[in-house]
């Protein structure tokens, strides 16, 4: 049964005389850190010295300690370092330092679920989720509003875990919005899956093929990546403000006629049947443990892959058209 939990739901006094502990002040992590301070909660950050993300936690009024030091110092850490790095992290720097009754948490559940990380039994373990970038999270926050959250509970060592967690939610303003109750089990694999079948592996494969077969017929590169790839966003767009059938209503009858009749052409029942395929490889775990495997290879096949799709002339025309679009504030890698 959905549990969504708002902002009477949550106290913050929960955390008063405590201190969260955030390690990583990447995209979420700094994001998280001054909301939570700029909601009276005492903050400490952890970064690597040296780094751009260090230089910014400084900027930011914070002065970053090791993760060791903050782990000894801090009630509640959150990890907010990137999957790969997480298990060394705790096995390195947390575990050593952690005392009875303290709290690890994380926003994506990926090494609890896949026992990268397996933490001892005198320790809280939960998750805030927040279901949008960083840059976002502190945006809705600065505005008074915020960005709906996930809460799963997965060790209530003190009986007071799920109390934290929500108070937690509640000074990043998820609860503004919303936390929706899940578990690291459902969060986990349901991102992962919409990662890797819709969100990036699908789309940028669809974009790909879409492009190519346009260029091998003869068109125009430059035509073919607006039709295939610049105006995705306004489709994504109609998508994100009222779903599928908003987009429907937005777009022309023949635009919508060859959505319901060609769409069902392309991604089609054996399409569904990979997709299954993927899931599954997602949660008994045997993804987890090929992206582990390939981290500790030095992610070579990563690298070599990566590089390839860099190099994909989609990407060469791309380059050169977003140099005309100066509304866009263009990125490039």
């Amino acid at each position: 049964m959905l549990k969504i939990y708002y902002e009477n739901d949550a106290d913050l006094k929960v955390l008063k005389n405590k201190t969260i502990g955030i390690i990583g002040y990447g995209s979420q992590g700094h994001a998280q850190a001054q909301n939570l301070r700029d909601s009276g909660v005492k903050v400490i950050v952890s970064e690597i010295k040296g780094t751009a993300n260090y230089k910014l936690a400084k900027s930011h009024g914070f002065d970053p300690i090791s993760a060791a030091e903050l782990t000894k110092q801090a009630d509640i850490i959150q990890i907010l370092v990137p999957d790969e790095f997480q298990a060394e992290l705790y096995n390195n720097d947390i575990k050593p330092n952690i005392s009875t009754g303290k709290a690890i948490m994380f926003s994506h559940g990926f090494n609890i679920n896949f026992g990268q990380i397996v933490p001892e039994k005198n320790i809280d373990v939960f998750m805030i989720a927040p279901k949008g970038p960083g840059h976002l999270v502190r945006s809705e926050y600065e505005k008074g509003g915020g960005v709906p959250c996930l809460i799963a509970i997965f060790q209530d060592a003190t009986g007071n875990a799920k109390d934290i967690a929500l108070a937690y939610g509640k000074g990043i303003g998820g609860a503004r919005a919303g936390i929706i109750k899940t578990t690291f089990k459902e969060e986990t694999e349901t991102d992962l899956f919409g990662e890797q079948v819709v969100l990036c592996g699908g789309v940028t494969e669809l974009v790909k093929k879409g492009f190519e077969t346009l260029t091998e017929a003869g068109y125009q590169p430059e035509i073919a990546y607006f039709e295939c790839l610049h105006e995705l966003k306004l489709i994504v767009d109609l998508f994100y403000q009222g779903g599928v059938n908003y987009m429907r209503y937005s777009v022309s009858n023949t635009a919508e006629y060859g959505d319901l009749t060609r769409g069902k052409r392309i991604v089609t029942d054996a399409t569904k049947l990979e997709m299954k395929k993927i899931l599954t490889e997602i949660q008994d775990g045997s993804f987890a443990k090929e992206w582990m495997d390939e981290c500790k290879n030095g992610k070579k096949n990563f690298k070599k892959m990566e590089e390839e799709g860099k190099n994909h002339p989609l990407e060469i025309v791309g380059r050169d058209l977003r140099k005309m679009m100066k509304w866009i504030n263009a990125k490039e890698v």
